[in-house]
C-alpha cells in the first residue's frame, strides 16, 4: 500500500474539464488532463482492499459492479503513488489493451465499487488509467504488439468496435493472422461514430487503428459483409469467424404520425452524420431549430450537446422513466451501482445556455403535428406505472419540435446477416451461445460485444472480445494460454 493514510490526507480531484461556456464552441474533448503531483495523490488514496470490490465486475441487485475486466487497480495505483508509472503501464495493459478509450468514455463502475465511495469520494481510478494511457503513448511504451511466431490459422473479425478490435488484437499478437471487416469509412464501430469527439476525439481511435495495423492486422474498411462480401465467402476462406457487428437495431417507439415524416431521425444516424461532416454541419442538424431528443441516456445526452454545439433555439430531452434520486436510497447500499441522478455534461450546457436542465421525466411523446409532411409540434403526455406497464395519462401537451432525434436504445442486432447463414438468435435478438460461451449454433462462427450481449458498454465489449479470443484460440488450437 502507497500511503497509509492517503485516504485521510487528500481529497478527491477529478481531471478538470473546459467551462461549458468554452466548450459550446467546438468539438474539442472536454476533459483536460492534470499535473503529474495530482495523480500521484489521487493514487495515494487507494486503500489496497484486502479484497479490492473496484475491480471485481460481480452482479449485484441484477447489475454489475466493478470493473468487468478485472483490471489490478490497487497495484497500478500503489505504483503511481511510488512514481513507478512504466510499471503501472504494465499492470494495467495486461488486463486493459485499450485503456485510452476506457480512461475517457467508460462510466467507471470501478470507482461506485471502490470503499471510498462509502462517503462519496472514490479513488480517481478512470482519471488515474488515462494518465497511464497517454504516458505509455507519450513515451512510446505502448508499441506495435508484433507476434514473435505466427500460426497458420486465419481468423476474420466482422465489426471494429472494441469487442472486433480487442479480438482481433488479442488473437493476433497469439500469431493467428487476423483481418477485420468494417462497413463504414473507418474504425471504431460506436467508438466512432456514435461517441461525439468532445468525449472521444477521433484521433485516439487512428493512433490505435496505426499501431495494430504495424502489428499484422489487416482491416478493410468500406466493406459491407452479406453486400459486398458474403460471409458464406468469407466463412470458406478462414480457419474461424467472429461476429462483432454490434446492436444496432435501434428502438422504433409507437408514435402516432411518425412514419416518414421528415425531420425526425435516430440517435446514431443523427451522430454519425454530425461526426462525418466536422466541421461543417450535415444535412439533418439542428441549427435555429426547437429540438426535442426522446431518451433521457447516455446517447440522449450526447445528442444533448451535439444539438447545443450546432446552434439548436432549444432542447428538450424527455425521458419515460421517474427522476432517480439525487442519494443513494436505503435499498440501493455500496458496493451495488448507484441508481441516483447524474447529470452529464450535456445537460450541464444546456442548463448554462438556456437555464434550465433539459430533462423532463416521466413523458413521453404520443402523436407529432406535421404541416407539409414535416414535423412542427409534439404532443406528450406523463406516464404512470400501472400493474408495472407505463401508461400514458389523458392529459397532453403540445411543445414547438422542428427536429426529433429517437434516443431509445436498441433492441438487439441487425438480423439479416445472421439469419440468412442459419445462426439461431436468442429471444432477446442477439446471437445466441451457452451460457457464458462464445461460439454460435454454425461451427466455427463466434460472437462477441453487443451482438453477443445486448445494448452495453466499452469496458464490456472489449472484455467480451477479450473472453472470446481466448475460446476461438482453444478451438482452433486444442489448448489455449491467453489470459
Amino acid at each position: 500500500m502507497g500511503k497509509a493514510d492517503g485516504f485521510l490526507l487528500y481529497s478527491r480531484l477529478e481531471n478538470k474539464e473546459r467551462s461549458p461556456e468554452e466548450r459550446i464552441l467546438d468539438f474539442k474533448e472536454i476533459r483536460l488532463g492534470s499535473k503529474e503531483e495530482n495523480r500521484r495523490e489521487q493514487a495515494a488514496r487507494c486503500m489496497n482492499c484486502g479484497v479490492p470490490m473496484c475491480q471485481s465486475g460481480m452482479r449485484l441487485a441484477g447489475m454489475v459492479t466493478g470493473c468487468p475486466l478485472h483490471n489490478l487497480i490497487p497495484e497500478w495505483n500503489d505504483h503511481i503513488y511510488r512514481k513507478n508509472d512504466a510499471h503501472a503501464l504494465g499492470r494495467l495493459i495486461k488486463t486493459n489493451p485499450f485503456p485510452e478509450f476506457t480512461g475517457r468514455v467508460c462510466p467507471a463502475l470501478c470507482e461506485k465499487a471502490c470503499i471510498n465511495g462509502l462517503d462519496d469520494n472514490p479513488v480517481t481510478i478512470r482519471d488515474n488509467e488515462l494518465y497511464l494511457a497517454e504516458y505509455g503513448f507519450d513515451h512510446h511504451l505502448i508499441t506495435a504488439q508484433i507476434p514473435k511466431k505466427r500460426s497458420d490459422k486465419k481468423i476474420a473479425v466482422i465489426g471494429s468496435g472494441p469487442a472486433g478490435m480487442s479480438a482481433a488484437q488479442r488473437l493476433n499478437y497469439r500469431g493467428h493472422a487476423v483481418t477485420v471487416f468494417e462497413r463504414e469509412d473507418e474504425i471504431g464501430g460506436l467508438l466512432m461514430y456514435g461517441i461525439p469527439n468532445m468525449k472521444l476525439d477521433k484521433e485516439v481511435i487512428r493512433r490505435r487503428r496505426r499501431l495494430m495495423e504495424k502489428s499484422g492486422i489487416q482491416f478493410l474498411t468500406n466493406t459491407n459483409v452479406g453486400k459486398d462480401v458474403s460471409l458464406k465467402e468469407i466463412y470458406e476462406q478462414f480457419d474461424a469467424v467472429i461476429l462483432a457487428c454490434g446492436a444496432k437495431q435501434a428502438r422504433v417507439p409507437e408514435i402516432e404520425n411518425m412514419e416518414g415524416t421528415d425531420g425526425v431521425i435516430m440517435a446514431v444516424d443523427f451522430l454519425t452524420a454530425a461526426t462525418k461532416c466536422l466541421p461543417d454541419l450535415p444535412k439533418v442538424n439542428a441549427q435555429g431549430k426547437n429540438v426535442i431528443i426522446l431518451g433521457g441516456g447516455d446517447t440522449g445526452n450526447d445528442c444533448v450537446g451535439t444539438c447545443i454545439r450546432q446552434g439548436c433555439c432549444s432542447v428538450i430531452q424527455i425521458e419515460m422513466m421517474p427522476m432517480p434520486p439525487k442519494e443513494r436510497a436505503e435499498n440501493n447500499p455500496w458496493p451495488q451501482w448507484p441508481k441516483v441522478l447524474k447529470t452529464d455534461y450535456g445537460q450541464e450546457e444546456a442548463v448554462h445556455v438556456f437555464g434550465k436542465d433539459p430533462r423532463v421525466f416521466s413523458h413521453t411523446i404520443t402523436r407529432l403535428i406535421k404541416e407539409d409532411n414535416k414535423v412542427v409540434e409534439a404532443e406528450t403526455a406523463e406516464v404512470h406505472f400501472i400493474e408495472g406497464r407505463l401508461v400514458p395519462s389523458e392529459e397532453r401537451e403540445v411543445i414547438s419540435c422542428d427536429l426529433l432525434i429517437i434516443a431509445a436504445g436498441f433492441t438487439g442486432c441487425e438480423k439479416e446477416l445472421v439469419s440468412s447463414n442459419g445462426i439461431e438468435l436468442s429471444a432477446r435478438n442477439t446471437v445466441k451461445t451457452d451460457q457464458g460461451k462464445f461460439a454460435t449454433s454454425k461451427e466455427g462462427i463466434f460472437t462477441a460485444g453487443d451482438m453477443h450481449r445486448g445494448q452495453s458498454l466499452v469496458v464490456w465489449a472489449i472484455a467480451e472480445g477479450l473472453q472470446c479470443a481466448k475460446e476461438v484460440d482453444e478451438w482452433l488450437m486444442g489448448y489455449t494460454n491467453l489470459l
